[in-house]
Formats: structure tokens, sequence, C-alpha cells
């Protein structure tokens, strides 16, 4: 029965290899070594023997290694040492999340499908808003706001803003703002400025005309104020006290006399 004994020293020789500079002996006891010469071998103990031999050069290999681990973390210099990330100051957070929320505030909703009605009987005071369109036959002293199209037949005293305005036989004591069209049927006064993508005037209007593309002043109007458009087109009949400028047109008036 030497198998034992030559395992345990070929396992030791293993183990040597495995520890540099280590010590078997120190490993394991005396009384676990076997004499496999003088007696009989019992092969579940020596077994059992081995076993608690292989947990004890697990858990030295495991202490070195850390031991090495942590060794190396020491002397690791600055140049490989982990980045960290900036940190974002205290006035630069401030200044981010108050840009991102006047961006997302500044953000024109898409208009809805409802079509709100003032009736001729029906008189508000106040603003009134809306994220659909809004047809005025009524009286509203207040500002006016939709997202889309704002149809007034009545009265409106207080500013107006919409995506498309037209007025129709309405008095409009205020300014009125469109991001697109306004029309200014016959029969229509307003007293305020117009700014606008594009308009038609055929009613009197009392105020500057601000619109970034084409304006049609037609027979039946009458304006007082500077007209400011890209282009401008009057109808015979038309009657207009002030200036008229294209200055939102491509051609460049200075150059052609330069």
């Amino acid at each position: 029965m030497g198998f034992f004994k030559d395992f345990k020293e070929d396992f030791a020789d293993a183990v040597d290899e495995m520890i540099p500079g280590g010590n078997v002996d120190e490993t394991l006891d005396n009384a676990d070594m076997v004499n496999t010469l003088d007696q009989d071998v019992d092969v579940d103990s020596e077994l059992s023997k081995l076993d608690g031999l292989l947990q004890q050069v697990t858990e030295k290999i495991d202490r070195e290694d850390v031991n090495k681990s942590a060794a190396v973390e020491t002397v690791r210099p600055a140049s490989v040492a982990r980045e960290e990330k900036p940190v974002m100051k205290v006035e630069e957070r401030r200044t981010m999340d108050t840009m991102n929320h006047v961006e997302n505030t500044t953000t024109t909703p898409q208009a809805s499908d409802e079509n709100a009605v003032i009736t001729s009987g029906m008189s508000i005071t106040g603003d009134l808003e809306s994220t659909g369109s809004i047809a005025v036959e009524g009286k509203i002293n207040g500002n006016v706001t939709c997202y889309g199209k704002l149809t007034v037949t009545g009265t409106i005293n207080g500013n107006s803003s919409s995506a498309e305005f037209f007025a129709d036989s309405a008095k409009i004591e205020g300014e009125v703002n469109t991001t697109g069209t306004a029309k200014i049927g016959v029969g229509s006064v307003v007293i305020g400025n117009i700014t606008a993508t594009s308009a038609v005037i055929a009613g009197a209007v009392k105020g500057d005309i601000d619109v970034q593309g084409p304006v049609v002043v037609d027979t039946s109007a009458v304006v007082m104020g500077n007209i400011k458009s890209r282009s401008v087109q009057i109808n015979n009949g038309a009657v207009i006290e002030g200036f008229c400028s294209q200055a939102y047109a491509d051609v460049d008036v200075s150059s052609v006399f330069a």
C-alpha cells in the first residue's frame, strides 16, 4: 500500500511548484503524515486527509493571490488610475436645467381637432385659450390664444394669437399675431398691428402690417399704417396712408445702386 505515500510525495512537489518559496511541510501537520510501510492503510481515512490537505492548499493560494493584488494596486501609477467623470458644478447644472425648461416650454403644441364656438349671444370677460380652433361670433373682452384657426365674426377687445386668422365683418381692438395667413374681410375693422406670414386685406386696418411673405391690399381696403413685407400687391381703389417696404425681398436694393 505504498500508493498513498507516493501520491503524497508527488502532491507535495506539485504544491511547491504552485507556491514558489513555500514549504508543503508548513501546510501539513506531522500528525497527518501517513506511514504506509508499517501498518495497514485505511483508504477512506487517507482520502479524507487528502481532501483536508487540498482545502488547506487552496486557501493558502487564495491568500497569496489577494496579497499580490493588493501590492499591485498600491504601486499602480497615477497614469493608469481609473478616470473619474467630471463633476458638474451646481451653477452649470442649474443653467442646463433652465435651458431645458425654456426649450420645453417654448415648443408649440400640436393643434387638436377641437372647435370651440362663442355664440352671438355670449359675452366672455377674461383670457381664452384653446389647443384647437375657435369661432368667435359673440364678444370677448380679453386675450385669445388658439393653436388652430381663429375665426372672428363678432368682437374681440384684446390681443390674439393663432395658427391662422380670419375676420369677417368683425371688430378687433388689439394685436393680431398668427403663424399663418391673416385675412381681413370686407366690413372688418382692426385697430392694432398685424403680424403674419402672408396677408390679404379687404377691410380697414389702423396699425402696422408686418408680413414675412406677400401682402395683397384689395380694392375695398383702407390701411392707416406702414406695410413691411416681401412683396405687395395693391389693387385699384385701395387706400393706404403709410409707407410700404419690401424689406423681406430677396433683392438687395442697395447693391443695385452701388
